[in-house]
């Protein structure tokens, strides 16, 4: 064999996954744009502030919003590989908390509306949440209820043709901008798991009370809510799917949060990598780059070997969620695995960077803030392991 013709590694060669088409490809392209033209910029102020309200109506208007929903509802008709790209390139955004807030929207709270909802529902609320003129939430822990949401304590009580609402709700991302909560209900106590339900209430409604904004440890940029319910009165035609069976349809949405959280987490923990390995190229320590080193080489090297396998993994477990198949003990690990691994990647950089990383200056810190909250939402380390555990008839 000629020399010219010996095969050499490509590293710099372009990934791309099998789940992925050139429609795919043009679509991240098209996000990306966006979001480091018209969001990240402004990153750092919205740390502060919170990012507002017209990033739902900007990104309605450009139809993320609703890229793997139906088009009959306004939505752009893709799969669902199609929300793991928007996941994936709203990292570059810069700010976490802006990540989940849009995130909370798109694969939490309107994606129960599609699947249970009646068809005055999807056009009612559907609809304007897929064009961004109305701000979607998820009303599940209490704050007595988190991991159990068996414990939930929020009570829905017919009256005539209505319901009469009482409890409480935090923790909850886009609690006040919310224009309706997705709130997940106690319509018989006496009922078990069968004693569930869901309603959509809109946040204007008598008796609706946003009682605080939370302060946090990360995601700053996202708002954060107490919530209290005090004799809200709903039709009977706000109760979303059917009643007594919330409590399954819950578990059915926690599926797909979980399996966009860990998409999130792989491309937060991408971003951190990368950012770490620029400096490392360029810090010096002892006449050469900090990167040269064999101690931080390997650094590098165990990183980028927990993100591709978190990303595989995640990835793979997508194609079967895609394909029809409800593979939770595949989406549990790959929550746990990629939620873990984020951290364990932020902490690895922050350290790279030594004292700068522990400054406001170089965003690391805010990445290391921001990340820690993925092994707690939408389901703690603890809790995965469990599900996964039950899986084996453990």
């Amino acid at each position: 064999m000629a020399a010219t013709e010996v095969q050499k590694p490509d590293h710099a060669a372009p990934r791309r996954h099998f789940i992925f088409t050139e429609e795919h490809e043009a679509l991240r392209e098209s996000i990306h744009s966006f979001v480091v033209k018209e969001l990240a910029p402004h990153a750092e102020e919205w740390e502060e502030t919170t990012f507002p309200d017209s990033v739902f109506t900007r990104m309605g208007e450009l139809g993320f919003l609703g890229l793997s929903m139906p088009e009959a509802y306004g939505g752009q008709g893709g799969d669902y590989y199609a929300n793991l790209v928007l996941a994936e390139e709203l990292s570059f955004s810069g700010s976490g908390g802006l990540s989940m807030g849009v995130a909370v929207h798109t694969d939490m709270a309107t994606p129960p509306i599609l699947q249970f909802g009646t068809e005055e529902q999807k056009q009612a609320y559907l609809v304007p949440a897929i064009r961004g003129e109305k701000i979607s939430c998820l009303g599940i822990t209490e704050p007595d209820a988190g991991s159990d949401v068996s414990a939930i304590r929020t009570r829905a009580v017919r009256d005539g043709d209505e319901y009469v609402i009482n409890g409480s709700k935090t923790y909850i991302t886009n609690g006040h901008r919310a224009d309706f909560i997705v709130l997940v209900t106690k319509t018989d106590p006496d009922a078990g798991y069968d004693g569930f339900s869901l309603f959509l209430v809109d946040m204007d409604l008598p008796g609706v009370i946003r009682e605080k904004r939370l302060e946090k440890l990360g995601m700053h940029a996202s708002d954060t809510a107490l919530l209290a319910f005090q004799d809200v009165r709903v039709p009977e035609t706000a109760l979303l799917g059917q009643l007594g069976k919330g409590f399954y349809h819950i578990m059915w949405e926690l599926q797909g949060e979980r399996l966009i959280g860990a998409a999130g987490c792989v491309a937060g923990a991408q971003r951190a990598f990368d950012r770490t390995l620029a400096y490392a190229m360029e810090r010096k320590a002892f006449g050469r780059s900090i990167g040269h080193f064999q101690v931080i080489r390997h650094k590098f090297a165990a990183m980028a070997t927990k993100i591709e396998a978190s990303r595989s993994l995640v990835y793979s477990t997508a194609w079967r969620f895609a394909n029809g198949e409800y593979p939770v003990r595949e989406i549990s690990m790959a929550k746990l695995h990629a939620s873990q691994m984020c951290c364990e990647v932020a902490d690895e950089c922050l350290q790279i960077f030594g004292g700068a990383g522990y400054m406001r200056e170089y965003k690391i810190e805010q990445a290391w803030r921001d990340l820690r909250l993925n092994r707690i939402g939408a389901g703690t380390d603890e809790i995965m392991l469990d599900v996964i555990g039950r899986s084996y008839g453990l």
